[in-house]
């Protein structure tokens, strides 16, 4: 379990060099109030760049320091997870990512990518993404678990459920088969020279116990048919070669084809970043009229030229996006082509290996020949050597047949493993088990907020939604203040399973205006008979509403402005 102790931060954004101190763990509930632009929301903010690099709401990185003091932006949290205590502090201005454990710095040695890697798999044990389903829950920058992707849902719930390493196991097990196909082609090809050989060489062993000393005729009739053999081996050894060196310069060319590939699938992502936030832009203003923050009316002139722009800027990204996935699957094509000349390459080079050890035993062979030749009393000596080497060979060929069958026997594994860690195998296995609770939780906090449908998740994470008198709707039907409720149903169901699981749970959540948009009074109340009900938890609620709801806290905490600074006021 994480809990979350303690968060200060200074001069991030309004915020001046006066810290604000905020203690996470001495309330079960606490109200921030404060007047627009006061500075309340700067805690979600603050919260998620310090773990995550990146502030909860849209705002650019060099947007988050003061622009009053303009540096010396510092953001430190401090929480334990299980018996081990951790400060995670990180600035801009100068640049700053430290990460400390009972009190002592973590190695920094790796980058800052590798060590975010660190922070979020191996000490918090969930990303950005799966954080905010768990712990935040804002009217801005939020994205709900319904308005996700798909494979987005999924690796939320993987991460709830601890599920995610068999994903990364995966990753180990792909690297393994590789080397193990990789290991187990050497292996083979090795097997195959020394039966090749042995069998040349038990070929000619026979031919000699067969012949007479008087067959020096014949003797010299092999020997001329072993130089021809010999210079058809040598013909076809030149054109090997030569087909080896065309085919390799037709690999020159893929370390561009992958460099380019690799560009083409940055600017990819950044594509459906930059779609997805024209899209979220265009369906505000095609379903407000009013702004939620300030409640003045929209103008509707502004409104159709804003949703004009939105509409032909989403058509170029979807355009532009199509011709990239396009000249990006033409490049993979290539890849693919790259791969089949590999291919040819290496069982041309097995071919050679085979051709050269054959001229190698002909060439032994055509030797013995002409030792014979001049001296038929060295045969029997000849035949014993023979098969003293032919003995030496099948050790070697028994040796390297037991290895082949160790490589193929590992190798097996290690496939039977992968089949077992993909999305169809255990991971599947799970889901399957905890998709049933999950919907009774979520049924079950519906309920509890007087909103009576049956919400269901299958096990794709899409939702089947249907009324009391059976009607069948999805979660884009209803209106906000019902997506409200669901977003609240399925948050309290996302801790509830994390707490099953003991994966991410957490004693912090922090709800950012529930109270002032969607939720209406009713829903106001059904809200607080639920937290009632939690434990262990210390939840955050930033509101407008002031008076009206302070008897129903335990804590209140006020945010004010004094000269462009926020500071923290009294009640």
């Amino acid at each position: 379990m994480i809990t979350f102790k303690r968060i200060s931060y200074k001069n991030f954004l309004s915020t001046g060099n006066q810290p604000i101190i905020l203690d996470l763990d001495m309330s079960q509930t606490t109200l921030i109030v404060g007047t627009n632009g006061s500075g309340k929301s700067t805690l979600l903010d603050a919260l998620c760049f310090v773990l995550f690099n990146k502030p909860f709401r849209i705002i650019k990185k060099e947007q988050m320091v003061n622009t009053i003091n303009n540096g010396d932006c510092v953001v430190e949290v401090e929480f334990d997870v299980g018996t081990k205590n951790y400060i995670v502090r990180r600035g801009i201005k100068p640049n700053l990512f430290e990460i400390f454990c009972d009190g002592k710095l973590i190695n920094q040695d790796a980058n800052n990518i590798d060590y975010q890697k660190y922070l979020e798999q191996n000490i918090m044990k969930l990303n950005y993404r799966s954080f905010i389903q768990v712990v935040l829950l804002g009217s801005s920058s939020y994205e709900p678990f319904m308005k996700m992707k798909p494979r987005y849902r999924r690796e939320v719930v993987e991460e709830i459920l601890d599920i995610r390493v068999f994903g990364l196991m995966d990753l180990i097990l792909r690297s393994q088969q590789s080397d193990l196909q990789k290991k187990l082609t050497e292996v083979r090809h090795q097997a195959e020279l020394i039966k090749t050989k042995y069998e040349t060489e038990a070929k000619y062993l026979k031919t000699l116990e067969t012949k007479g000393s008087d067959n020096q005729k014949v003797q010299q009739n092999k020997l001329q048919e072993n130089e021809q053999n010999r210079l058809e081996y040598d013909k076809k050894l030149q054109s090997l070669n030569e087909a080896i060196a065309v085919s390799q310069n037709e690999l020159s060319g893929q370390d561009t084809v992958n460099k380019k590939i690799k560009e083409l699938e940055k600017y990819e992502t950044k594509i459906e970043q930059n779609l997805d936030t024209h899209k979220k832009t265009l369906e505000f203003f095609k379903e407000n009229d009013t702004c939620p923050v300030c409640t003045q009316s929209i103008d509707t002139r502004f409104k159709e030229d804003k949703c004009n722009h939105e509409t032909t800027t989403i058509s170029k990204l979807e355009s532009g996006l199509s011709q990239l996935v396009g000249e990006l699957s033409k490049q993979e094509e290539k890849i693919t082509a790259y791969g089949k000349v590999s291919n040819k390459i290496q069982s041309m080079n097995v071919e050679i290996a085979k051709v050269t050890s054959s001229l190698e035993s002909l060439k032994r062979h055509s030797d013995q020949i002409q030792q014979e030749i001049s001296t038929s009393q060295e045969r029997d000596t000849d035949i014993e050597n023979i098969e003293l080497e032919l003995e030496k060979m099948r050790v070697n060929l028994k040796e390297a047949e037991v290895a082949l069958s160790k490589v193929q026997e590992e190798k097996d594994y290690v496939d039977v493993l992968r089949e077992i860690l993909n999305d169809k195998g255990a991971k599947a296995q799970i889901i399957r088990k905890y998709v049933p609770i999950m919907n009774a939780l979520i049924n079950k906090y519906l309920q509890a907020m007087d909103f009576y449908i049956s919400f269901n998740l299958d096990e794709e994470f899409n939702e089947t939604v249907k009324s009391r008198f059976r009607d069948t709707f999805n979660y884009n039907n209803f209106s906000e203040g019902e997506k409200m409720r669901i977003d609240l149903a399925l948050l309290f169901t996302w801790r509830d399973i994390a707490r099953m699981k003991n994966s991410t749970n957490t004693n912090l959540l922090l709800l950012d205006e529930i109270f002032d948009s969607s939720l209406d009074g009713q829903g106001t109340d059904d809200f607080f008979k639920i937290i009632k009900t939690l434990e262990k938890e210390n939840i955050f609620i930033i509101s407008h509403k002031g008076d009206i709801l302070f008897d129903k806290f335990t804590n209140i905490i006020k945010y004010e402005k004094v000269q462009n600074f926020t500071q923290l006021g009294t009640i």
